[in-house]
């Protein structure tokens, strides 16, 4: 029979609660994908930092579960037929947990590819174009005197910010009424755009009011509020 004992990232990140999912992460952008949805679940988990500064993504151990050496991961205890599943990649995580506990994904086979397809919009946009608008505006690339590339990731952040303010014009949330993965996965970013990265004024988020109204309703769910900060930092 398989355990959490015969996977390697278990030696340096030992499992207090084996009968729990472990988690792998930073509370980033992307790792905070997982934290929040575990705690909107209710499902027991037990976080681990992966310290990059350290290099622990780098890791024999961590390079076992995920070879792209990027966080978040997770290994379920009890995954598919009762077997222990690792996975990687916060989209893939995302959607797991969704099916595995049959919430924050809707039933409906079209509201359901409805939401997987604003899911894949924050996957192959927003998290990148973000990404490196943050790169250009606050980390090195601020001092770099060309700044056409921090200038075409302005625009195709405002330009993404759009089409998604246009998608909440009158809707509670991405999918309506109904607050999904596809809410989670997006509106860390945006946090992460206007606070960590301080670029709110430069993208002129002002001007995208269905944005800042949801991240504000976002923001203010307990779940949320609760998952930002997991795992918490040495």
């Amino acid at each position: 029979m398989t355990t959490l004992a015969n996977f390697p990232i278990t030696r340096k990140w030992p499992a207090q609660h084996p009968d729990w999912l472990q988690l792998y992460s930073l509370p980033t952008p992307n790792g905070v994908k997982v934290s929040i949805m575990l705690e909107e679940t209710g499902l027991p988990y037990e976080p681990h930092l992966v310290n990059f500064e350290t290099n622990d993504q780098l890791s024999p151990e961590f390079l076992s579960l995920n070879p792209n050496n990027k966080i978040p991961a997770i290994l379920d205890p009890n995954g598919p037929g009762g077997q222990p599943l690792a996975l990687f990649e916060s989209g893939a995580i995302l959607i797991y947990l969704a099916e595995k506990t049959g919430k924050l994904l809707p039933t409906d086979p079209a509201a359901r590819y409805e939401t997987l397809q604003w899911l894949m919009f924050q996957m192959g946009g927003i998290g990148p174009m973000f990404g490196q608008l943050g790169f250009f505006h606050k980390f090195a690339g601020k001092d770099y005197e060309d700044k056409r590339p921090r200038d075409r990731y302005v625009a195709e952040t405002k330009r993404l910010l759009k089409v998604l303010d246009q998608r909440l014009e009158g809707r509670d949330w991405i999918m309506g009424k109904e607050y999904t993965i596809a809410d989670i996965a997006t509106f860390g970013w945006v946090r992460n755009l206007v606070g960590f990265y301080e670029a709110g004024e430069l993208v002129g988020i002002q001007d995208f009011p269905n944005v800042t109204r949801v991240l504000a309703a976002f923001v203010a769910r307990p779940a949320v509020a609760k998952g930002l900060n997991i795992p918490k930092r040495g």
